[in-house]
């Protein structure tokens, strides 16, 4: 990712709207959400919630499909990844125990938490 990618999805991300429509998509997973569902969820009005999706996906943060009438509307995993690794680039130059940390933690639910939901 070069830093012109990463400027946009952290001005994407900066926006309040913008992070909670990215968070709820990251929940849902691929199958991912229609936008009337986003809206209601998050008490937007369809014209708010049109304009913070432009934003994301011209960002390149949220992907977008058409099911039936429906546009679901999902978050993109590998460009989120890719965020996370520009981050984390270079972290710890050349001293790991300064990483290790962050490496450490893991932000992915195990399968048996996937299934009590």
């Amino acid at each position: 990712m070069d830093d012109h990618r990463a400027l946009a999805a952290f001005s994407a991300l900066s926006q309040e709207t913008r992070l909670q429509i990215v968070r709820k998509l990251v929940v849902c997973g691929p199958a991912g959400m229609a936008a009337g569902a986003i809206a209601e969820a998050l008490g937007l009005s369809p014209s708010s919630l049109s304009f913070h999706l432009k934003e994301l996906d011209r960002a390149g943060l949220i992907d977008q499909r058409r099911e039936s009438r429906s546009i679901i509307y999902s978050a993109s995993y590998p460009s989120l990844a890719e965020l996370v690794r520009f981050l984390m680039e270079d972290c710890c130059s050349g001293h790991p125990e300064i990483c290790a940390p962050a490496a450490a933690v893991s932000v992915c639910c195990s399968p048996q938490e996937v299934k009590a939901q």
